[in-house]
């Protein structure tokens, strides 16, 4: 039945696109000229008698959508977890004219997983629908997510949402009395989300910006890059594989307990698993491979940023990060990030109780590879072997001993400048 479900969701999702694609073909090669004044300025009138101005009116008017629509970015941090995506992701959260959604995908993840659909045998059919939701939210849709919640919605109304709190947009009016940012008082005061009014409160803004770290690869993201309908930006944000590993073993305990035994006491498990960590290094390189390839559907449309240097000084690589999708720079968001980072601070992402806090310290790049200090040498060297390619590709040096291992003042970061594909 779920099945059946998701295949008529998609094929509804597909003809509709078909529909608007095709209009927005039929008024381009039209190649109409521009109207004059008198005919825009009767286009404003509400009650048009004239068939033929009329129909001129709705073709301009067609034609000023098309273009509000191409005008409004759509943002996305393409990221895997560990690398400081959260925080990046609070970055453009704090832009007033951003409508930001953290992990949109995880319901539908999940509706996957407890439907035992996640094999490799879906995983086309998973990353379809992983766009098709993309594409909709993007369109300020929230249909596809309504259907992919655990317990389902009366009158389009929510009980809850994936990490709703750390969206200002979600926690703001008319979607919450006043304006909320900290996650538990939007969770504690605002009213449950209302999908028809989070739609509508969505179009209202001129920018969407969603982080996620549930898609594979940068090719994944090709159809939605593609569609002529969309200003797509994407922000590759990477970090040493080393340093991933690292903060997986000490935040994801449960799965990595057996890392975590051979970190302790220096002696491989036997039946550790290497396939996780040997996954996120291929996906890591065939992404930045496809990225610094510079393929014409990226052009203008890829800026690769790594964990390290956003560390190093956040302020900078945000202004960075806003020139090359084209957002105004505002003090608000200057505040935020020196209120968290006190201007030099590594990104530190802890968990608690359901929340993301970020520690400040001083010393930012020290902070940055202060993994060195947790992971034991073998475990580094192990990883060195599988993660080579992806080590090389980012400019993230090897170490051979403990010395050079522990010896902070010594970065394995390599100073590299990584230009924005315009």
């Amino acid at each position: 039945m779920m099945e059946c479900s998701w295949k008529a969701i998609l094929l509804v999702a597909f003809a509709s696109l078909g529909i608007q694609y095709s209009a927005i073909k039929s008024l381009r090669k039209a190649n109409a000229p521009c109207p004059s004044m008198p005919i825009l300025n009767q286009c404003l009138q509400k009650d048009i008698k004239d068939n033929a101005t009329r129909l001129l009116c709705e073709d301009i008017n067609k034609l000023r959508s098309s273009h509000k629509e191409q005008t409004r970015k759509h943002i996305i941090i393409f990221a895997t977890t560990r690398t400081g995506s959260s925080f990046v992701g609070q970055i453009f959260n704090q832009h007033p004219d951003v409508f930001y959604l953290f992990e949109p995908l995880y319901h539908l993840q999940k509706s996957f997983n407890d439907f035992g659909l996640q094999t490799e045998k879906t995983q086309k059919l998973i990353v379809g629908a992983f766009r098709d939701l993309l594409h909709n939210l993007y369109n300020c849709g929230f249909s596809f997510i309504e259907n992919s919640l655990s317990w389902k919605p009366q009158n389009h109304i929510a009980r809850s949402m994936f990490r709703r709190g750390v969206s200002i947009a979600l926690c703001s009016p008319p979607l919450c009395d006043k304006v909320q940012k900290v996650e538990s008082v939007c969770l504690r005061k605002c009213k449950p989300l209302n999908f028809t009014l989070v739609s509508e409160t969505c179009l209202k803004y001129k920018n969407i910006a969603m982080k996620t770290v549930r898609m594979s690869e940068i090719i994944d993201l090709r159809t939605l890059v593609e569609d002529p309908r969309m200003n797509f930006k994407i922000i590759h944000l990477v970090r040493d594989p080393r340093g991933i590993l690292a903060s997986r073993i000490s935040t994801f305990i449960d799965i990595y307990q057996q890392w975590q035994i051979w970190n302790t006491t220096g002696k491989q498990p036997r039946n550790i698993d290497f396939e996780q960590i040997t996954t996120t290094c291929t996906d890591l390189s065939n992404s930045v491979k496809t990225g610094l390839s510079r393929p014409s559907w990226l052009k203008g449309k890829y800026m690769l940023v790594r964990y390290e240097d956003i560390a190093m000084d956040p302020i900078k690589k945000a202004k960075e990060m806003y020139d090359f999708i084209g957002l105004d720079w505002k003090e608000e968001v200057q505040l935020w990030i020196e209120q968290n980072t006190n201007v030099s601070i590594a990104i530190k992402e802890k968990y608690s109780s359901g929340n993301t806090k970020f520690s400040t310290n001083r010393n930012s790049a020290e902070n940055s590879e202060n993994w060195r200090l947790h992971l034991c040498l073998d475990i580094v060297q192990k990883l060195q072997t599988l993660c080579g390619v992806t080590l090389s590709l980012l400019g993230y040096k090897m170490v051979n001993s403990v010395e050079e291992l522990k010896n902070l003042s010594n970065s394995l970061v390599e100073p590299r400048i990584f230009l924005p594909f315009t």
